[in-house]
């Protein structure tokens, strides 16, 4: 009697990208690029632009701020709209309208006209980002090729953050700040045709009805609580910031329960059950804080205290970039060696060790440690950015990528908004307190703006004799500082608690 036995199933091989999927991931770079050049490019256009509209300090923030919020309470709605319509389609939407609207930004002449067309900006570039990490997801089948695809991916963001100082820059010593807005529209003539010939279209089979009610939530838990945040820095603890919290809160359980009470939710809620989505999603965010925290102040540290134009001041920030977009690509190498927990946990680290530069190097903060300082954080961010991502996307079914790279893209603006929001706004109350201006000097309006930005206190020490002009200016800059330092060291607080939580959610994230 003999019996036999049933063959062993073994699971499928995933494909192996060819020449054509590269050549896809090179197009997906595109949008990747523009939209991340504009999260820079504007922090060297902020002493101009401060000089041309006077703006208060809180619509300051607003102009870099309203364009990652917009981004971060619609990438939910639109990765769900890019699984129901098409990725490929809802990124060429996305293009087009961010070209024209990038176009209507270099027209305008007002600081509120300014803050509308970067929000508008934050509307079409929620329309492109999902759409480039999900179908990433489903052109790279490969686990390992999909981490390279992903940290090149993630690269792209450091690029582009590295493209937009040096070229805005440039454009700032030759043109206006309006300028720095029409960079987009060549990479928008390219990608248009490019993402047609070579991008697959690609959408969930079963996404369920447009969930309108969620959508509407999702803002409404965003705007608000950014609103208090930026409130507070500017004026304290108001019946203002209260109100805008608890609507913000409402909104969050609203939201929540409504996605779990549904049978197609806008967002599988019960993916945050799983310890490491939840902490690589934070990890993204935390790093993103970093990131356009240190861009806020440095970029207007540079020029306005160390006295660099433009063009030098970006220039001081690239090694940090660069290095930055190397490290996205070296940690796939170090992940099979010392885990993806190891390796996020110490990226944190070196981000506090950036910070800790910043704050601590010297009596005061020079061109040289801001330098350093970045060239440390930038090797962290690098690290954490493209791993987090990894861990995301890998975490759920091909079908669901568009909500789960919306979650990434989400937590990566979040991050950003609080980058400037908290960061900007310890810094923008700490000078603010510290400093000094000369009685009766100028009008009301140069007074005010002197008292909220290092911009406006330079203007208004142009604006009276040299002798109390430059008692200002002594002022001003000791107060910024003084602000630098203070921000620096509460970074650091903050990366390392995010490094003591990526070492305990990520435990069981995989090599």
């Amino acid at each position: 009697m003999s019996t036999t036995t049933a063959p062993r199933r073994t699971a499928p091989v995933p494909a192996r990208a060819g020449l054509r999927q590269w050549a896809a991931l090179a197009v997906l770079m595109l949008p990747v690029l523009m939209v991340s050049m504009d999260n820079t490019v504007l922090s060297f256009a902020l002493p101009d632009i401060s000089s041309s509209l006077h703006p208060s300090g809180t619509a300051l923030l607003w102009v870099v701020d309203i364009y990652a919020l917009m981004l971060a309470g619609l990438l939910v709605a639109m990765g769900s709209l890019g699984d129901r319509i098409g990725r490929r389609r809802l990124l060429l939407v996305g293009a087009i309208g961010f070209g024209a609207v990038s176009f209507y930004a270099a027209q305008v002449d007002d600081i509120n006209g300014l803050i509308v067309a970067r929000a508008l900006l934050g509307v079409f570039g929620a329309t492109l980002m999902p759409s480039t990490l999900s179908l990433l997801r489903n052109i790279f089948l490969d686990r390992q090729q999909r981490r390279l695809a992903i940290a090149v991916w993630a690269a792209g963001f450091s690029a582009g953050a590295a493209l937009g100082p040096v070229i805005g820059g440039w454009l700032l010593e030759h043109f206006t700040w309006h300028a720095v807005f029409l960079i987009n529209l060549p990479v928008v003539v390219v990608l248009v045709p490019l993402a047609v010939w070579l991008l697959p279209e690609s959408r969930n089979p079963n996404p369920g009805p447009f969930d309108l009610v969620s959508i509407v939530l999702s803002m409404t838990t965003m705007l608000p609580v950014v609103y208090a945040i930026k409130t507070f820095a500017e004026h304290g603890l108001t019946a203002a910031v209260g109100w805008t919290v608890a609507i913000g809160v409402l909104s969050a359980v609203a939201f929540v329960r409504r996605q779990l009470a549904r049978e197609h939710p806008l967002v599988d809620v019960t993916m945050f059950r799983n310890r490491v989505f939840s902490g690589a999603l934070g990890a993204n965010l935390l790093s993103l804080m970093g990131l356009t925290g240190f861009l806020f102040f440095a970029a207007q540290f540079l020029q306005l205290v160390v006295g660099l134009d433009p063009m030098e001041a970006a220039l001081v920030l690239v090694p940090g970039l660069v290095a930055t977009i190397l490290a996205g690509l070296l940690v796939v190498r170090l992940v099979p060696v010392f885990g993806v927990r190891a390796v996020v946990s110490a990226s944190f680290g070196l981000s506090a060790v950036g910070y800790a530069i910043a704050a601590f190097a010297g009596s005061l903060p020079s061109a040289t440690s801001i330098a350093v300082a970045f060239l440390v954080l930038g090797v962290g961010i690098g690290f954490a950015e493209t791993l987090t991502n990894d861990v995301v996307v890998s975490s759920v079914p091909a079908e669901k990528s568009g909500a789960a790279s919306a979650l990434s893209e989400t937590a990566y603006e979040i991050g950003a908004v609080l980058g400037t929001a908290v960061l900007g706004g310890i810094l923008t109350a700490t000078y603010r307190a510290e400093v000094s201006l000369p009685p009766l000097a100028g009008t009301e309006t140069q007074r005010e703006a002197a008292g909220q930005t290092l911009g406006g206190a330079m203007d208004l020490a142009d604006a009276i004799p040299p002798q109390v002009g430059g008692w200002l200016v002594e002022s001003a800059h000791l107060a910024f500082d003084h602000a630098v330092q203070t921000t620096s060291a509460v970074a650091v607080v903050i990366a390392l608690g995010a490094a003591a939580v990526s070492w305990f959610t990520l435990r069981d994230a995989e090599r």
